[in-house]
């Protein structure tokens, strides 16, 4: 049997994701983009919803994203976001601690998704990086054009 640290080492690259996320009004139609990367291998994914909230379209490009990768991983994901960073490295812990309630003890948002994130997360390390949006990094850049055009195509069916 392989254990967990033989599987680790065979993806023996980094994963690099880029992802964005983006929405037409707020809630509103939505898409999201992501591009993978593991050395010369890219992959670029993306997906709409009809009513949805720029947030959960964040954190479903990341989702999807983890979703394509299919034995632990050493991973950097690179957002724009930081809900969905900050979410990652500084809240949930409270959040499941508080029995998923955020700091003023309201329900936190989009628990679904976070649920799904942390579930596709833990069988790799992965390290957050936020980077500015709109600010001329190419894959950020490619990631919202994905994501938009993901919008256009939801609008017309």
């Amino acid at each position: 049997m392989v254990g967990p640290m033989e599987s680790f080492i065979k993806c023996n690259k980094m994963v690099k994701i880029f992802t964005d996320g983006a929405c037409c009004g707020n809630p509103g139609p939505g898409g999201y983009g992501a591009i993978l990367k593991y050395g010369q291998e890219i992959k670029e994914i993306s997906g709409c919803e009809s009513e949805t909230t720029n947030n959960r379209m964040e954190m479903m490009a990341v989702i999807e994203a983890l979703g394509q990768i299919k034995r632990p991983c050493k991973i950097r994901v690179f957002t724009d976001s930081n809900y969905v960073v900050k979410g990652m490295t500084e809240w949930i812990q409270g959040w499941i601690k508080r029995n998923w309630l955020n700091a003023q003890k309201q329900p936190v948002k989009n628990r679904d998704l976070w649920e799904d994130l942390l579930r596709l997360s833990a069988a790799h390390k992965i390290q957050w990086q936020w980077i500015k949006g709109h600010s001329g990094h190419p894959e950020n850049e490619r990631c919202d054009q994905i994501a938009r055009d993901a919008i256009k195509n939801c609008l017309e069916q």
